[in-house]
């Protein structure tokens, strides 16, 4: 097992209302030392709803991503507001996003999307036992909301307008779950 690197400075270099830049001064156990830019980890980290409903159904959510200028397929996420352990988070962006609360919810798993670059955390959690329940969030529009069954996951990923590699990620993950836990 590698020896993690001594942190030997770490220096905010840009600051917006989102994001803070970092420069990482390292020492590995070579010796070597190199400095490493990312964006750093803020806040209490975010969720990713894996809702599925009792027909197998998953369901999404087509939304605004700034990121790449056009609407989206994706699943209901968001942020860990202070005070809220993840499984509260989820059903709480599930009911803003979706119109849907849980009755049951799962951790699956935390995932990093670059972490090369980026310390960012999301905790994927799968919800079922779905009843209509809506509440008011901060999106700028309302979001649509999509059905799609979970036994037609393959055709999803194939879907132009569906390329977050989470969600991607999250879904195969889910499938396997379910099927895993209905033997």
């Amino acid at each position: 097992m590698p020896v993690k690197p001594e942190v030997l400075k770490v220096t905010p270099t840009a600051r917006s209302r989102l994001f803070q830049v970092e420069e990482l001064k390292l020492r590995f156990s070579n010796g070597v030392e190199r400095t490493y830019e990312r964006l750093a980890s803020r806040g209490n980290g975010a969720v990713m709803i894996v809702a599925v409903d009792a027909q197998e159904h998953v369901i999404l959510i087509r939304e605004y991503a700034g990121g790449i200028e056009d609407y989206t397929l994706t699943l209901p996420k968001g942020l860990i507001d202070p005070g809220e352990t993840p499984h509260i988070a989820a059903d709480r962006e599930l009911k803003e996003e979706a119109g849907f609360g849980a009755n049951r919810l799962h951790t699956l798993k935390k995932m990093t999307a670059a972490p090369n670059y980026m310390g960012h955390r999301i905790t994927v959690i799968i919800a079922r036992d779905l009843y209509p329940c809506k509440l008011e969030g901060d999106e700028p529009e309302p979001m649509e909301v999509i059905r799609w069954p979970l036994a037609r996951l393959d055709e999803l990923v194939l879907q132009d307008e569906f390329t977050e590699g989470r969600a991607i990620a999250a879904l195969y993950m889910t499938r396997h779950f379910l099927a895993v836990e209905g033997q």
